[in-house]
């Protein structure tokens, strides 16, 4: 896990997941340029970069605009020349869980553009810098285990995670032959900034949190940064065109619980204090 001499790019890399692979790319000693629409999220990765003496390039920038991409790709190329890594982590439900019917055009349009088409824009403006540096670069996008399963009320939303396999796996035929390697990253719920989850379950049903995923807990933004290390390293050098789930066995499970006495079961039970899964 050593990158020292490599340029890596992440967007939305101010908070939560995006924060965390940018540290871990960090510590690991790579450079970075990391992409961040909020001013105050954006100071903030700068300074903790900086007291930690890691070459950073930390631009405000929306990346769902194609003049903001575009001057991004210019900057990377000036300061670093080429780039090793993408990982495109932006990506937002919006809190647009509802049912489809209810869904305006322009709700879905919001969706599209910060779920899907900002990855077409960034991975195309970002081409020429990674095929530079090829072979051995990488892109990695982060999508979402509701691009794998069902999700009611918010099928918009999983329909663009459901495209981003889509675009993975046939970019990954299209750039093979360039030493270029494209992969995804599907978490399951993960404690965030954006989405404390932690924070949205009651204290008097936390304890349940335990039976509800396989390995007994919510993910951390630092568990993404990890799989995001092996996907960009040469130990992932085989892989491509593939979806890493990291859901501490959600997706498995499909389904199945932990009763309160510790029994598997596909079905909720009913007692008299409400649902007990």
């Amino acid at each position: 896990m050593e990158f020292k001499g490599k340029t890596i790019l992440i967007t939305g890399g101010g908070a939560g997941i995006g924060r965390a692979t940018a540290e871990a790319f960090g510590r690991a000693g790579a450079r970075l340029a990391v992409a961040e629409i909020d001013p105050a999220r954006a100071m903030a990765v700068r300074q903790a970069l900086e007291t930690t003496d890691v070459e950073a390039l930390v631009l405000e920038c929306d990346v769902t605009r194609p003049d903001h991409v575009a001057s991004l790709a210019d900057r990377i190329g000036a300061q670093f020349g080429g780039l090793d890594v993408l990982v495109n982590n932006v990506g937002d439900f919006r809190m647009l869980a509802k049912p489809f019917e209810s869904y305006s055009d322009e709700e879905i349009e919001q969706l599209y553009a910060v779920n899907l088409k900002h990855i077409f824009m960034v991975t195309r403006a970002m081409l020429p810098l990674l095929r530079r540096n090829a072979p051995g670069s990488s892109i990695i996008s982060v999508s979402s285990i509701e691009g794998f399963r069902a999700i009611p009320n918010c099928s918009v939303y999983a329909t663009f995670k459901s495209a981003i396999t889509g675009f993975t796996k046939s970019l990954a035929v299209e750039l093979a032959p360039s030493g270029i390697r494209v992969n995804l990253i599907a978490p399951e719920t993960t404690d965030t900034p954006q989405v404390p989850v932690s924070l949205m379950i009651p204290p008097e049903h936390r304890e349940h949190i335990a039976r509800w995923i396989p390995m007994g807990r919510f993910g951390t933004p630092e568990d993404i940064a990890g799989a995001a290390l092996f996907l960009a390293s040469p130990l992932a050098g085989w892989v491509t065109g593939t979806a890493l789930h990291v859901d501490g066995g959600s997706l498995a499970a499909a389904g199945w619980y932990r009763d309160p006495k510790g029994t598997w079961t596909n079905l909720p039970v009913l007692s008299g204090n409400g649902l007990n899964l």
